[in-house]
C-alpha cells in the first residue's frame, strides 16, 4: 500500500494546484487506514476531488474495503511550520 502511494498517489496529488502535503495513518496491522491531504485553498481542494480524486480512487481499488469517506476541515491550528504560516496568513 506505502509503495503505492508514494510511487502512484503522491505524484498525482503533486501535480494538483495548491496541494500541501499529504499524511498518511494506518490502525496497527494496516487494515484501516488514514489519508490527510493538504491544501492552500479549499477551492484547490475541491478542485482535485473532481479532477484528481476519481483518478487515485482507481489506483488504490485493489485496496478498499468499502467506499472510502471524504470530509473536509479547515487546519484552526498546527505545530507544522508551513501549515501553521498558512493559517495564520
Amino acid at each position: 500500500f506505502m509503495k503505492t502511494m508514494e510511487n502512484e498517489i503522491i505524484p498525482v496529488l503533486r501535480k494538483q494546484k495548491g496541494f500541501q502535503d499529504e499524511i498518511t495513518l494506518s490502525v496497527p496491522g494496516g487494515r484501516e487506514v488514514l489519508a490527510l491531504s493538504f491544501w492552500d485553498q479549499n477551492k484547490n481542494a475541491q478542485a482535485y476531488h473532481s479532477s484528481g480524486y476519481p483518478e487515485v480512487l482507481k489506483i488504490l481499488g485493489k485496496f478498499l474495503d468499502g467506499t472510502p469517506h471524504v470530509r473536509t476541515f479547515d487546519v484552526v491550528g498546527s505545530t507544522l511550520q508551513n501549515v501553521a504560516a498558512h493559517v495564520a496568513a
